[in-house]
């Protein structure tokens, strides 16, 4: 029976770091069903969902721990279960970009949790404006909203918020 575990690595980013530990999970028949992989400052970071029968699973965190050791990877292993469906809540998209400023990550994240609205996936970046140089933030969500929720008072109460923080905004349905 297929189990997973979530293998969070963190470290000196450096060339290679992603194939060593792609090997191990390989030598071990791991499968990654999921996985998500930045370079954030010096350090590269890996999010990485694995599934195999419990065996595989042993045998890959006591590899995965000493191929920490060896090559000076923060490693933290974690079983979990297969996430359940959203059931009755509609998938939206939301996209921000504005001048950067402190606050804007908590705020939505105030924003959207004070009306029980999951969040399911967040990405940000900062980056030099084309042209001026100015210091900009941008803000990819993804959302799931309740049925119960209306829609048009959400997206209304959405903007106000974006227009009082100065956001640039978007909020629409994810289209399969």
């Amino acid at each position: 029976m297929s189990q997973l575990i979530v293998i969070s690595a963190v470290g000196t980013d450096r060339t290679g770091v992603v194939q060593e530990l792609t090997k191990v999970i390989l030598s071990c028949d791991g499968n990654i069903e999921e996985s998500r992989m930045t370079t954030l400052g010096s350090e590269f970071a890996m999010l990485l969902l694995v599934s195999g029968n419990w065996a595989t699973l042993n045998k890959l965190e006591q590899r995965l721990l000493k191929l920490g050791d060896k090559v000076g990877l923060s490693i933290a292993i974690r079983q979990t279960d297969a996430r359940r469906p959203a059931g009755d809540r509609m998938p939206y998209a939301v996209d921000i970009v504005s001048l950067d400023q402190q606050g804007i990550v908590f705020n939505l994240a105030n924003f959207f949790t004070s009306r029980d609205i999951e969040i399911a996936d967040v990405a940000t970046r900062s980056y030099a404006a084309a042209h001026t140089g100015s210091p900009m933030f941008a803000v990819q969500m993804a959302i799931n909203v309740p049925a119960a929720v209306h829609v048009a008072q959400l997206r209304e109460d959405f903007l106000e918020i974006c227009d009082r923080l100065n956001l640039d905004a978007i909020l629409e349905p994810v289209k399969a």
